[in-house]
């Protein structure tokens, strides 16, 4: 039976980087003969002979390390830590006071009647990985570029208030208005880094455990991007990610490792706070975390730098003759390193050190306190310092740094390395006296027994304070900090819609590609045409969008270093370092970390660029609907195209591609301007106004407004009509107009329809005013959720004012008029239109695709749901009937005209059109 080790490995691999040299000579002499063999011998030789070393090693029982990781020590050794220019003594005051205000922030906020919650033991851990950014890398704005882009841990904000509270950047009253947002305005501070509620403080959402790392390294390729193409100066800017250990569990923290080191972002570094916990327990309890994450770096192409003990082990690591001791490290698993962080150094010397006799006369002439001292390099500002200069030093490779650290650090006994120390929000009168007397703070005994415990600055003039002013000026400016510099755009004028606004005469084309040509036009625009960024996740061609390769180009750093299979083809596939198009493989979480980096850029650097992300609306609000929801709190913009939607659209892919409720899943985002577009004329107007509120200027004189558009397009051809000449533009915007009034029939009716379903409605008017003497209005519903959006706003107006006129709903208004039933029709799920029932001047119903979906003809999918243009008569009959307008019995006649229980009696309808 093989043994627990054997089982689960603790250490894969290792590789001795500091252990002392003791025969420096005889490593030079075998160095040198490595050099005379690849010299003499070339290299291939040389690595012939160094595998037979290692395999000969291996058989001899040497333990030759694999180069997936490292040995759990510090990459950097002690005699290549470069100077620190720092002054340690005033940047340890610095941090104690911040460390005491993060924590009686969420202290006071546990306060009788408030309780709302709060984190501190991250930030106590992470401390001092912040406080040497802070004072030593973090670049700001101040010189009018995006200096550098941080995404600090969600968990650890109140560490951030508090270093502000400091700098005379937030005041004491903010720091009491913490998650009390709307209570306490204007003062409230959100709970985690929130750009939408704090718009002048936060850039980055990041507490969606998960996201950051993944914004991050799409920022970083932001950045490249937009320097390649000239829009923007971002050599001197570098992103910073701050993650937890336990946050590397989700698949967004790791999925994307690739891309950094195949582009080589050399202006990103990771920096994950191992504290060895998740929030309720050990992260690896029987394992490293350290360790795999190095192995899963290493393997991903990155470069490594492991930060694992403070300066206090340096002695006993130089007298590591025989590797003892790193061995011990290498084996001990986290659950024990958790547990030493909350024993006593007698514990230590016991149970780490006792083992081994040569171990425990190691530290014989350490005292148990000593011992219990002995740090992890996350608490080392020289040691911080030497892995983040290592870090911006490093050339060709991004680079992540793993920091081991003890969470709830200075907390004291209670909360350090607990399982429970997540949800730990206050600290009693006890804890508070041995944290204060922890951090040498001068506060007495009875104000922290007299009431709220006490916020402390050491005044506006003192050395600590002005030395984090001089290091912010030197640096550029405060951070966090979100400065808008953008200007409003110059946007096209009508012109560049006209053609889509003529229709597409006898040629049928699908709304995908009405767009999608709507989208060249703009790109041909002197003004703007440039600030186009074209997403997609791998299938251009199936979109339509291939036309755009030989121009606009497909953005490779590299370049493209091969010949194309296709390069004879006009619409050959074409890579350029300048390119336009990011192709981000089929990876939709990548391409909407890539929308949100450009969509953001209006902030992050000052220059406004134009996202455009189409993907099979399938795959974008169900499967990446959190980033969608990060792009609101963001403050993103831009246009994000659900192509192929539908549930009956698509026909042949089945019920893993078949949308029919992304439009509602839209409607959850507050800063998601959604349409459902029927024909070219609409989407034009559509784009146009959406370049307007996003770019051009607002009427309080901004830059444009923080949404982003939704459009969902469908893959059918269809026959696109000429814009009416008394088009209704506002209706088209605001969610709805009348298409095509009914001229024959007696009996009137009104038949709502969205999409690609006007044109099945405009059929079944057709049917109705032949067959059944009804003579229906048919209206283009091009927004079922702006139309509830406003409604609802007007409902919450008047009921917050009732002394004033009563506002009428638009949807209300516009349909007033009209005489007899509504009935409603879509691709989507009933609940789609059912959002604006409640509005409605009449009899309501509505048809729609409810359940799963499935391959068949168009014609078989819509029969089965009731969604075709024979079942919309159907409808429009039995309300009919309910109001007394008709006879009951005509609805049997129907059913049994159109075959309406049969499905396989219906018109296939038309075949294909991917785009």
């Amino acid at each position: 039976m093989a043994s627990g080790s054997d089982r689960n490995p603790i250490i894969i691999g290792g590789l001795p980087s500091q252990v002392p040299d003791f025969d420096p000579e005889e490593t030079a002499e075998w160095l040198d003969s490595l050099d005379a063999a690849i010299d003499e011998r070339g290299r291939e030789r040389a690595r012939y002979l160094m595998l037979r070393l290692i395999e000969r090693a291996r058989e001899k029982r040497v333990a030759v390390p694999e180069m997936r990781s490292t040995d759990y020590v510090n990459t950097i050794a002690t005699r290549d830590e470069p100077y620190f220019p720092g002054n340690e003594e005033i940047e340890r005051k610095i941090l104690n006071a911040t460390r005491w205000n993060a924590a009686v922030m969420v202290s006071r906020a546990q306060r009788p009647g408030i309780g709302v919650g709060g984190h501190i033991a991250t930030f106590a851990s992470s401390a001092s990985l912040y406080d040497v950014g802070f004072n030593h890398f973090f670049r700001g704005k101040d010189d009018g570029t995006g200096g550098d882009q941080i995404f600090f841990q969600g968990h650890a904000s109140p560490g951030i208030y508090a270093r502000a509270f400091l700098l005379d950047r937030l005041s004491e009253a903010q720091l009491d208005a913490f998650r009390q947002e709307r209570s306490k305005a204007p003062y409230g501070l959100s709970s985690y880094p929130h750009p939408r509620l704090m718009p002048d403080f936060w850039e980055f959402p990041t507490v969606s455990m998960g996201l950051g790392p993944l914004g991050a390294i799409y920022q970083a390729r932001m950045n490249r991007y937009m320097h390649a193409r000239g829009i923007a100066d971002t050599s001197a800017s570098h992103v910073w990610a701050f993650l937890g250990d336990g946050e590397m569990d989700e698949p967004e923290s790791l999925g994307q490792l690739s891309i950094a080191a195949r582009e080589g972002l050399d202006n990103l570094t990771f920096v994950v706070n191992c504290n060895l916990q998740r929030l309720d327990g050990p992260v690896r309890g029987n394992g490293k975390i350290i360790q795999e994450l190095e192995s899963q770096f290493r393997g991903a192409g990155w470069n490594v730098i492991k930060l694992v003990w403070d300066r206090s082990w340096d002695p006993l690591l130089a007298q590591d003759r025989d590797g003892l001791l790193v061995n011990k490290m290498n084996i001990t698993p986290d659950g024990a390193f958790q547990t030493y962080a909350t024993e006593s150094g007698d514990y230590i010397r016991r149970h780490f050190f006792g083992d081994d006799q040569r171990l425990r006369s190691m530290v014989e002439g350490l005292t148990d306190d000593q011992i219990l001292h002995l740090g992890r390099g996350g608490h080392d500002h020289r040691k911080i310092f030497a892995a983040y200069t290592a870090a911006l030093q490093h050339q060709g490779q991004p680079t992540v740094i793993l920091a081991q650290t003890i969470k709830g650090w200075t907390l004291g006994p209670n909360f350090e390395g607990r399982n429970a120390t997540h949800q730990m929000k206050k600290l009693t009168v006890d804890d508070l006296k041995r944290f204060r007397d922890r951090l040498h703070l001068p506060i007495t005994d009875r104000r922290l027994e007299e009431g709220y415990p006490p916020y402390y600055h050491p005044g506006r003039d003192s050395e600590e304070i002005q030395y984090m002013h001089d290091h912010r000026t030197s640096l550029g400016g405060y951070v966090p900090t979100r400065v808008v510099r953008a200007k409003p755009l110059p946007l096209p004028g009508d012109a560049t819609y006209a053609t889509a606004k003529k229709g597409s005469g006898a040629q049928q084309v699908a709304t995908t590609m009405a767009f999608v040509r709507v989208l060249k036009d703009l790109m041909r625009d002197k003004e703007i045409g440039k600030r186009f960024v074209l997403i997609a996740p791998d299938e251009y061609r199936t979109f339509g969008m291939d036309a755009f390769f030989p121009s606009a180009k497909i953005y490779n750093p590299l370049g493209q270093q091969y010949e194309s299979v296709d390069r004879e083809l006009l619409l050959a596939y074409k890579e350029s370092p300048t390119g336009q198009m990011l192709h981000d493989g089929i990876s939709e979480a990548g391409c909407t970390a890539s929308l949100i980096a450009a969509g953001s850029a209006y902030a992050t650097h000052g220059e406004p660029l134009i996202p455009v992300y189409v993907f099979y609306s399938m795959f974008g609000f169900q499967r990446t609907g959190d980033q969608f929801w990060q792009m609101g709190d963001q403050l993103a913009r831009g246009f994000v195209l659900g192509a192929t939607a539908g549930r009956t659209t698509l026909t042949g892919e089945g019920l893993q591609h078949a949308d029919g409720h992304s439009q509602l899943l839209a409607s959850t985002n507050p800063a998601c301007v959604a349409y459902d577009p029927a024909y070219s004329f609409e989407i034009a107007h559509i784009v146009q106004d959406g370049l307007r509120r996003m770019y051009g200027e607002t009427a309080d004189g901004k830059p444009g407004e923080d949404v982003f558009y939704y459009l969902t397009v469908y893959n059918e051809p269809i026959r696109h009509p000429a814009e009416p000449a008394d088009v209704d533009v506002e209706g088209i915007l605001k969610g709805i107009h009348r298409f095509r009034a009914g001229e024959q029939g007696a009996i009137p009716a009104q038949i709502l329809a969205s999409g690609v379903a006007v044109p099945w409605a405009l059929d079944a008017q057709r049917i109705l005013a032949e067959e059944w003497n009804v003579r229906a209005d048919v209206w283009s519903a091009t927004s079922w959720n702006e139309l509830r959006r406003e409604a609802v706003a007007v409902e919450e107006h008047n009921l917050l004012h009732p002394e004033e006129e009563q506002r009428v709903p638009y949807v209300t208004r516009k349909l007033s008029g009209a005489e007899g039933p509504f009935v409603a029709v879509s691709d989507w799920m009933r609940s789609v239109p059912d959002q604006i029932a409640r509005w409605v001047p009449g009899r309501w119903t509505s048809l729609g695709a409810d359940g799963f979906g499935f391959a068949d003809t168009r014609g078989g999918a819509r029969r089965f749901f009731h969604i075709d243009a024979q079942s919309i008569v159907l409808a429009v009959l039995t309300e009919l009937a309910r109001d007394g307008r008709i006879d009951r019995s005509v609805l049997k006649q129907a059913i049994d005209r159109y075959q309406l229980l049969d499905v396989a009696a219906a018109d296939p309808g038309i075949a294909g059109g991917d785009a």
